[in-house]
């Protein structure tokens, strides 16, 4: 039709003149997926531009996201808060249109893009919480929760290896109400893709367990929109539509090129452009009649006015439910999290129990999924391990027909059985939480933080709630070996900005810091624990655990002296060696405080008359941590014990005692610094 084409070539014509603009930019995705675009976001997208937030409304992906221009110009056209000044600004500093999607920063967008195959990762997350809240809150007659995801994806979101981890879970979990348009150019930054990248497609997906439609020509309106009509369709299996396109359509020398995929068209080749598309305007000038056929403000109000009669329906009748729906949807904790965080804490305290610090999580872990039904936990195929399972989170599990199957008392499953896929699992996880309704948190081993080390990257930057739980954190977890004995990551995760890091050395500190993941909204956290047994540390103020640092142990009666000479920082495990290098100090008669530092994250927001309270500016101090020496110079040590290569296969304790983390190696370090 005339208005389909005058639609699709105003997002070409907006993506090559932001791109030319900006002198940067990929123009040919929005180019060639334009008409894909009119038919998903004219005639399916359920959205309300007026209100980005809606809870019932689709969302959308671009999983491709190099091809940001094609959501900007979609967003715009559709009535969102973008004006044409911020796509004139595309790619400029502070503007709303940053090179790739940006959660947060542009209207209307649900997720940050870019690093590939997260963005489909992502709305694999989306897609699963949406499934789960309808089965959870969802009654005869009053479906709330009624939506699907769709996402936009490239050869190079399926080339990168997290496609198909998520893609498989997609498939196993019955995602029916997940679509994924693939965009098959068979074009990226090298040229024509065929030489590497040969894969069956469709058999790939059909081997996961999706429904596959296609291949479809995707500069055919009709065709596209008869694909989505029966995706939506589809009662117990996600749906992959391959569409066939043209990278940079519309263009008559850089169209079906590299070229098209990552630079500018040129101002010669736009001119020529302009002309092959019948398009006279000047840049970033569009007719009326094209605004008027994109407008979707008034349909999206109705969309959400009708939703919103129906919701008010459901709260009459389930007034409990509607209630705690709108919590979860809002991020909002429980009224009594205060209490429930302070019995686990107490607890904790009173029992002072000898256990790793894995199964400290776990202890507190049963306070809080108990009191918080929206917490979604999992493992990458170490639940006996990371211990992330409560007697609260059944196993998360789907019937034949793809229904959630639920327990003898009706509830559903709240622990996933990832497989071993962790960054499927990361990339997941964080579009649970951006769907909202769910706080997920999942476990591995911390060596393997490196497999999902991007996803958690993102999740810091899209400032998402998310709880990494990794266990086996140091040499501590012995035999395994080096390939299995972190060292650099304590350190390497820290450095991320945004990400709150604990390693814990007791029950207490683990569920202080498990109240710190689940009270911060707007930040990830992950957690370090042990795999070997640590002793309780006698502690007096509980309370100051949350600041980050605090001062553990003063110095005993060194003859009728307490003044410290030194202070001692640990973390984690090493916290039992501070204390008893401590008493050996004494025996000496040296005088030392012990620190323990669960966050360097937190404690380094704290005020500097608390910092220098906890680590006063007179007093040499010395970490010790079984990890990388480089990170504790920061904080002005004048010896770390530490470990700076990789670890050997033994026991725990032998390798404990071969790498220096002994009671009386640490005595002897601090002696030294005394001595100098």
């Amino acid at each position: 039709m005339a208005n389909d084409s005058l639609m699709a070539n105003a997002i070409r014509a907006l993506a090559m003149d932001a791109v030319q603009q900006a002198n940067s930019g990929h123009p040919g995705a929005p180019m060639g997926m334009a008409d894909i675009s009119v038919a998903l976001w004219h005639r399916h997208l359920r959205h309300n531009p007026k209100n980005p937030h809606w809870a019932d409304r689709d969302r959308f992906v671009l999983s491709n996201g190099h091809g940001s221009m094609l959501i900007y110009a979609l967003l715009h056209l559709t009535g969102y808060d973008l004006p044409i000044g911020e796509l004139k600004g595309f790619r400029q500093l502070h503007s709303k249109t940053p090179g790739h999607p940006e959660v947060g920063i542009t209207p209307g967008v649900e997720t940050t893009t870019g690093p590939l195959g997260q963005g489909l990762s992502n709305a694999v997350g989306m897609a699963l919480a949406e499934k789960l809240l309808a089965a959870e809150f969802n009654r005869d007659g009053h479906a709330i929760v009624d939506h699907h995801t769709y996402v936009f994806m490239g050869d190079g979101c399926l080339m990168e290896g997290i496609s198909h981890e998520a893609c498989a879970l997609a498939g196993a979990w019955k995602l029916n109400k997940l679509v994924a348009i693939y965009d098959d150019n068979g074009i990226s930054i090298d040229g024509q893709v065929t030489p590497w990248y040969i894969d069956d497609v469709p058999l790939r997906f059909k081997a996961y367990g999706w429904n596959v439609i296609g291949p479809v020509d995707g500069h055919d309106v009709e065709a596209m929109d008869r694909a989505i009509a029966d995706a939506r369709k589809s009662a117990e299996k996600p749906t992959i539509i391959v569409a066939k396109t043209t990278i940079g359509k519309g263009s008559p020398n850089r169209a079906n090129t590299a070229k098209a995929h990552g630079e500018p068209l040129g101002a010669d080749e736009i001119a020529l452009t302009r002309t092959a598309l019948n398009w006279p305007h000047v840049p970033f000038e569009l007719p009326q009649a094209v605004y008027d056929e994109w407008d979707m403000r008034a349909k999206g109000q109705v969309l959400e006015e009708e939703w919103e009669k129906k919701f008010a329906a459901y709260r009459a009748a389930f007034p409990d439910l509607a209630a705690e729906f709108q919590r979860r949807m809002k991020g909002e904790l429980p009224k009594n999290f205060a209490q429930v965080a302070n019995e686990a804490m107490l607890s904790a305290h009173s029992k002072a129990e000898t256990v790793a610090s894995r199964k400290a999580s776990q202890l507190a872990l049963e306070y809080f999924t108990a009191a918080l039904p929206e917490m979604l936990g999992g493992s990458a195929d170490l639940t006996g391990s990371n211990l992330t399972n409560t007697k609260s989170t059944p196993s998360l599990r789907f019937d034949q027909a793809g229904d959630v199957k639920r327990t003898e008392d009706g509830k559903i499953g709240r622990h996933i059985n990832y497989g071993v896929r962790e960054f499927g699992m990361a990339g997941i996880m964080n579009g649970v939480a951006l769907h909202r309704g769910y706080i997920p948190y999942g476990g591995t081993f911390l060596t393997f933080s490196d497999y999902s080390r991007n996803a958690i990257r993102m999740a810091a930057l899209m400032k998402t709630r998310v709880v990494h739980v990794f266990t086996h954190d140091s040499i501590g977890l012995g035999e395994d070996g080096p390939t299995h004995q972190s060292i650099e990551h304590a350190a390497s995760l820290r450095l991320i900005p945004g990400l709150e890091v604990w390693r814990p050395c007791d029950t207490a500190e683990t569920a202080v810091a498990w109240s710190a993941a689940l009270r911060n909204q707007n930040k990830p956290t992950a957690l370090l624990l042990s795999r070997q047994n640590l002793p309780y540390a006698p502690k007096g103020d509980l309370k100051a655990i949350e600041r980050g640092a605090y001062v553990l142990a003063e110095p005993t009666e060194v003859g009728a002296s307490r003044k410290a000479q030194a202070v001692i920082v640990a973390t984690g495990s090493e916290v039992q060696l501070a204390l008893k290098a401590q008493e050996l100090l004494a025996q000496g008669g040296i005088a030392v405080r012990v620190v323990s530092m669960p966050s360097t994250s937190v404690f380094d927001r704290q005020d500097a008359a608390y910092k220098q309270q906890v680590l006063p500016a007179n007093l040499p101090r010395i970490a010790v941590e079984a990890g990388v020496t480089d990170y504790w110079w920061k904080y002005g040590c004048s010896a770390v014990v530490g470990i700076d290569t990789f670890g050997e296969s033994a026991p725990a304790a032998a390798l404990f005692k071969h790498f220096g983390f002994t009671a009386e190696n640490v005595a002897d370090t601090v002696r030294a610094v005394l001595a100098k």
